[in-house]
């Protein structure tokens, strides 16, 4: 089997098994972290990090390049971790195994972490080449930023230096980012009363397969979402079974659409008619998905009796809570045709410390509508009994039509790809509006290959789509202006 550091451009590729071979999920990037801190001293390169853990390299500017305007590569050090049911890795201990398949480099079973490895192995591939021209580089490798942009959040002050910021975290070839969604983290909480189970039977009801993705790009495309499917189910069954609930759970990161989710019910007889309504349900769900989801399963299944149940009310709070809780696209936007404005994705469910604990991702392009969503939670809280909280609020980023290094971009993609770039404004977040917030003089875009089914266990990055970018940020950054 080929190695993807036999791929071209090379020392992009080497450099990014390399971070593969490196396990970094978010909140344990440090290993990565320190690898590149130990790499960038020993080339004797200047590097600082702040507080938050992030990191700044410089790189002097090359021969004939000296009077161009500083410009700053940034990407983030963590990967999204998902893996397939059944697969034994553990994203803090093992390395991520990439292998080609066609034009695509994909992993084993797992999150690839192209997004944002290939923008990471890009910065470092710079920084390590001796015939790459360049201005005065700067170098913004950040922390956590799949959880909530904690090294964004963090950033230290008044630390960079450049003008122009060439955020590496797009994922679509041909297109370049000039704004994104701001985003807030919802955490809701229901408090669950217990008893002692009545019941003598137990059963597993499963539901799996399906495709998931990112919880910005993918909002809108339909797909299921493992929580909101299982939550309608129940609410299906609950009219015509008496059933307790002993356990429930779906979701594994808050920014991924869940793909898989599960609900222990107890209750007593025969579990014969209830297998046969899963089984209707089953076929319900998918005759309506056949082509959003065409691997998705509904499966019930013996489960060992618990010691404790919810309660009969209990269990109804949950069902009805889940059942009515929003998820999805809120609003197209009016501006930006083909965008969403503002959505809400179901990102985790728990039951933990007698409480369901639901994890919840609201985007927006505007911060009003982010508002308008958490309003609307709040007023679901206040009507179930449950209590909400908000954190992890970032901004979006607004395009600058004032862009000096927009035009030159589209110039340059232009020459290579043979036709016009899309400028786009993306329904994701990127730590630019952050930065932006931080340095509102530095100018920016946001550049990519193709990636696909980022933040699930189908993630691939196009191998000629990698190139052609490479290419593009190479003339990019030979031709950065002079200084005003």
């Amino acid at each position: 089997m080929q190695s993807i550091k036999q791929l071209k451009p090379t020392l992009l590729w080497q450099w990014f098994q390399q971070i593969c071979d490196i396990p970094h999920p978010s909140y344990q990037e440090e290993q990565l972290a320190e690898y590149i801190v130990a790499w960038a001293k020993q080339r004797q390169l200047w590097l600082e990090r702040d507080a938050a853990g992030n990191i700044l390299i410089r790189k002097p500017a090359t021969a004939g390049m000296e009077n161009r305007q500083k410009v700053a590569l940034q990407a983030h050090l963590d990967m999204v971790p998902q893996k397939n049911e059944g697969t034994d890795h553990d994203f803090d201990r093992d390395p991520i195994k990439p292998y080609i398949e066609g034009e695509w480099v994909t992993a084993e079973n797992t999150t690839l972490g192209a997004d944002n490895g290939i923008g990471l192995a890009s910065a470092l591939a710079v920084l390590e080449s001796d015939d790459i021209a360049h201005p005065d580089l700067e170098v913004l490798l950040t922390m956590t930023e799949e959880s909530g942009m904690v090294g964004a959040n963090g950033l230290q002050p008044n630390w960079l230096q450049s003008e122009i910021l060439i955020n590496t975290d797009t994922e679509e070839n041909g297109q370049i980012y000039v704004g994104c969604a701001g985003g807030i983290d919802g955490d809701l909480r229901l408090e669950v009363a217990f008893q002692p189970n009545p019941c003598a039977h137990a059963c597993k009801l499963v539901l799996k397969g399906l495709r998931g993705g990112h919880s910005g790009v993918d909002i809108h495309t339909g797909r299921g979402n493992a929580i909101k499917l299982l939550a309608r189910v129940l609410a299906q069954l609950q009219p015509h079974f008496d059933f307790l609930l002993s356990d429930i759970g779906g979701g594994s990161v808050r920014n991924a659409i869940p793909r898989e989710a599960f609900a222990v019910l107890t209750f007593d007889g025969s579990d014969e008619k209830l297998q046969r309504a899963v089984a209707e349900l089953e076929q319900m769900l998918k005759k309506e998905l056949a082509i959003s989801e065409p691997h998705l399963t509904l499966s019930l299944a013996p489960a060992e009796t618990a010691a404790d149940s919810l309660s009969e009310d209990a269990t109804d709070r949950v069902i009805d809570l889940l059942n009515v809780l929003p998820n999805g696209v809120i609003r197209n936007s009016d501006v930006v045709q083909g965008v969403v404005e503002t959505s809400l994705s179901i990102g985790v469910l728990k039951l933990a410390e007698r409480q369901l604990q639901v994890t919840i991702l609201i985007r927006s392009l505007i911060e009003s509508g982010k508002h308008h969503v958490c309003g609307i939670l709040d007023s679901l809280a206040n009507l179930t009994g449950a209590e909400i909280a908000f954190s992890h609020d970032y901004p979006g980023w607004e395009p600058n039509p004032h862009s000096a290094v927009l035009p030159i971009t589209q110039q340059h993609y232009r020459q290579i790809l043979n036709e016009e770039p899309l400028i786009q404004v993306i329904h994701a977040g990127l730590e630019c509006g952050l930065l932006k917030k931080q340095y509102p003089h530095i100018d920016m875009v946001s550049i990519g290959p193709t990636i696909r089914n980022a933040h699930s266990p189908d993630e691939k990055v196009h191998i000629p789509a990698v190139d052609i970018y490479w290419r593009l940020l190479t003339a990019l950054l030979a031709d950065i202006p002079v200084k005003s």
